[in-house]
């Protein structure tokens, strides 16, 4: 078959399915079967596709339906412009994250500068990897309590050439920072901040990320209080903390922490808090 009426079959398959894009998930599944581009897809509608890609792609096709996310069947997703590759074993990257680091970028103007930047529960490294590349003379500490999560992340910064500069480690929350960190200049974490109630109402694409780096198990705040709670032993003086949240809001704001002000997404949710330490050097 021609190339243009396997596309049409597909995006009414998926579209029988349920799926809200179903001509856009069926244009990036053929153009990774067929590895081509965009316009490519455009220009070669009329060919007749190879047994091989057609065969792929209606595999694809099949972990589509049964409601895989498109990232993890394709192993891609990209973020702040930059390609990184996912697996069931990280979060995939969200465009709505990418309002973390347009903050981070208002906190701090100068990108010449020579940082000291902490993440925590780093994923696929999709944050601690863009600040690296935006900041090209910070020193970054990214951590996560998945080693497999790690190795992920470590192939993404190898990637993107900036590996030298970030340093991985596997704990939970603060338990992966050297006693030798320098007090940091910003500390940034996308956390679990689904609460169980929440997590009984999510969409089936959801059930296929890892469940925890989706919800604290708990209220959905439990996590973010902890970061933000000790945030101020790893901070230098009016250094910021700049999360991510969603439904479940934010936790009541520690005494040693100003909550600075709340950013939203393009539809005017909540998306997260951006602080600063008010206090002298704690440690």
């Amino acid at each position: 078959m021609i190339a243009r009426e396997v596309l049409h079959d597909a995006i009414q398959y998926l579209k029988k399915s349920g799926f809200d894009t179903p001509r856009l998930d069926a244009e990036v599944l053929l153009m990774y079967a067929w590895g081509i581009t965009a316009t490519q897809l455009f220009t070669r509608a009329l060919d007749e596709l190879p047994y091989a890609v057609e065969e792929h792609f209606q595999a694809m096709l099949q972990q589509r339906h049964q409601g895989q996310p498109i990232a993890y069947i394709t192993g891609h997703k990209e973020f702040w412009s930059r390609d990184f590759e996912v697996s069931p074993d990280v979060l995939i990257p969200r465009p709505e994250t990418e309002h973390l680091i347009e903050q981070v970028m208002q906190c701090y103007p100068n990108h010449d500068a020579s940082y000291d930047f902490a993440e925590i529960g780093t994923g696929s490294g999709c944050i601690a990897i863009t600040l690296a590349c935006e900041y090209p003379h910070a020193s970054i500490l990214a951590t996560d309590i998945s080693e497999k999560a790690l190795n992920i992340a470590r192939n993404n910064a190898k990637k993107h050439g900036v590996l030298e500069r970030i340093d991985f480690r596997q704990g939970d929350v603060y338990q992966a920072f050297p006693k030798s960190l320098p007090t940091l200049d910003l500390l940034v974490s996308n956390p679990p901040y689904l609460s169980l109630q929440h997590m009984d109402d999510i969409a089936v694409e959801l059930t296929y990320e890892p469940s925890i780096a989706l919800t604290d198990q708990q209220d959905g705040l439990s996590l973010l209080y902890k970061i933000l709670f000790d945030a101020e032993h790893w901070l230098k003086p009016q250094a910021y903390c700049v999360v991510e949240t969603g439904l479940s809001g934010l936790p009541d704001t520690p005494k040693n922490l100003v909550l600075d002000y709340l950013y939203h997404d393009l539809a005017g949710l909540l998306r997260g808090g951006v602080y600063h330490h008010h206090m002298r050097d704690s440690r």
